[in-house]
């Protein structure tokens, strides 16, 4: 079992950056692909990024490519989604995941079996 807090989120400028974290305590986070997703009010809960149990591999929403980052520290247990040139439609409330089944990650939310609280991100305009 693995426990997941968020952070970093907060009101940030169109145009402007924001890099969250995502600790992981319990299990070795090298065992779990991980997952960024995000859940705007009223709309279903969307795959952002993925990467893999040793970061070789990574995958990206069509919506956030070439804009977003992300990366992993295995050693400090932590994931990390560099989100850059942001949108009003970025506002969200964003969760990250940890799959323990596959090495790759994939982009269906069933796949992952444990979550964080998540960490609103705001892009004002």
């Amino acid at each position: 079992q693995v426990q997941l807090v968020e952070s970093g989120g907060g009101l940030v400028q169109v145009g402007g950056s924001v890099r969250l974290s995502c600790a992981a305590a319990g299990k070795a986070l090298s065992s779990y692909a991980m997952g960024w997703f995000r859940q705007a009010p009223g709309k279903e809960r969307e795959f952002v990024a993925g990467i893999s149990r040793s970061g070789a591999v990574a995958d990206f929403a069509d919506s956030v490519k070439d804009r977003f980052a992300i990366s992993r520290d295995n050693a400090k247990s932590t994931v990390y989604l560099q989100m850059n040139s942001l949108k009003p439609e970025d506002t969200a409330v964003y969760y990250c995941a940890a799959d323990f089944l596959r090495t790759i990650p994939q982009r269906l939310p069933i796949g992952y079996k444990y979550w964080g609280q998540g960490t609103l991100v705001t892009v004002s305009s």
